[in-house]
């Protein structure tokens, strides 16, 4: 019944920005924390940045001071803010939302990734 679809995905130049949106069909019950993973080609997919729905947020080191999560007074969409962005960031990304557990998202449902891709 719920559903997640992103976009805002694209081609930049390095230290260029793009701002991902992630658009929710449907309600989501006590899957209140919702985040951006991101998988590149031949590695593990990874936690990117998460927002609970008190709105605490988290980051990974590799995105920290770059990218910032958030979302709308609604709490229907969430963004990721990308900025100073470099070529290790080429990857697909993923929305996802889930319940928090000790803090951490538990993803669940998973929306269908948009590309990024940064040139040289």
């Amino acid at each position: 019944q719920v559903q997640l679809v992103e976009s805002g995905g694209g081609l930049v130049q390095a230290g260029g920005s793009l701002r991902l949106s992630c658009v929710t069909s449907g309600r989501i019950f006590s899957l209140n924390a919702m985040g951006w993973y991101r998988q590149a080609p031949g590695k593990q997919r990874e936690l990117v940045a998460s927002i609970t729905g008190s709105g605490s947020t988290k980051y990974a080191d590799s995105v920290k001071g770059r990218f910032t999560i958030s979302r709308d007074n609604a709490k229907t969409t969430v963004y990721l803010q990308m900025n100073s962005l470099n070529p290790e960031d080429t990857a697909v990304y993923y929305c996802a939302a889930g319940p928090s557990v000790a803090g951490t998202l538990a993803p669940v449902i998973w929306g269908q990734g948009t590309q990024v891709t940064v040139s040289s």
